[in-house]
């Protein structure tokens, strides 16, 4: 039986790892369309263009695979993070060690903005925490995202900013805030009643907000 024009061939072998990590591509390419009940196996290996069957070599089944893209998702926002870190100018200064936890929430809210499929799967499942040193759910750093937000309350707390009593828990509380109004953004009532500009000023609304309850 001939192949329809423009489906992927199937292939039965790969170099080692290589069907798994396809595999892991097609279901981050899910969830950027649909969010994480996109994330099926069968479709995702119809898109890496092999038989259903080869999936279970490498994914028990539907929720393994999602842990996978969910692995992927945590490590793009950690990535998103970073790259409003590296916009500032490092110190020693208060000033520093504010506008990093400004940098780690803008970041988190831009990225549910521009990935809300993404962003959902980063949270539907599992666990990253700041004991979770999962390498594939991390940055450029080696951090994860929680990680990335604790390190910047740890510069709070070394700037003088943060009473170290204050410090333990402190990530739930900045962490909840900020999860928060990413998602009424992306799928409560705030979607589409605002332009990206307007959610951008609510969000440093909230950062304010953020920033005077860990002083």
């Amino acid at each position: 039986m001939k192949r329809k024009p423009g489906t992927p061939p199937e292939r039965t072998t790969y170099r080692h790892g290589d069907l798994r990590r396809a595999l892991i591509d097609a279901g981050v390419a899910l969830a950027r369309e649909g969010g994480p009940d996109a994330v099926v196996l069968r479709e995702a290996t119809r898109r890496a263009g092999v038989a259903p069957n080869a999936a279970y070599r490498h994914f028990a089944g539907r929720e393994d695979l999602l842990r996978g893209v969910r692995a992927l998702a945590l490590a793009e926002l950690a990535l998103a993070m970073e790259a409003e870190l590296a916009k500032l100018k490092p110190s020693k200064s208060a000033a520093y060690a504010r506008a990093c936890v400004r940098a780690v929430g803008a970041g988190c809210l831009e990225f549910a903005q521009d990935q809300p499929g993404l962003y959902r799967a980063a949270f539907t499942i599992g666990k990253a925490g700041a004991g979770d040193g999962d390498p594939a759910k991390a940055g450029r750093s080696g951090l994860n995202p929680f990680q990335l937000l604790g390190a910047a309350l740890d510069k709070l707390v070394a700037a003088g900013v943060m009473a170290p009593a204050r410090r333990p828990g402190a990530e739930y509380l900045a962490w909840s805030a900020v999860h928060g109004l990413a998602l009424l953004l992306i799928e409560g009532p705030l979607v589409g009643r605002m332009t990206r500009t307007q959610a951008r000023a609510m969000g440093q609304r909230l950062l304010d907000m953020v920033e005077k309850g860990l002083g």
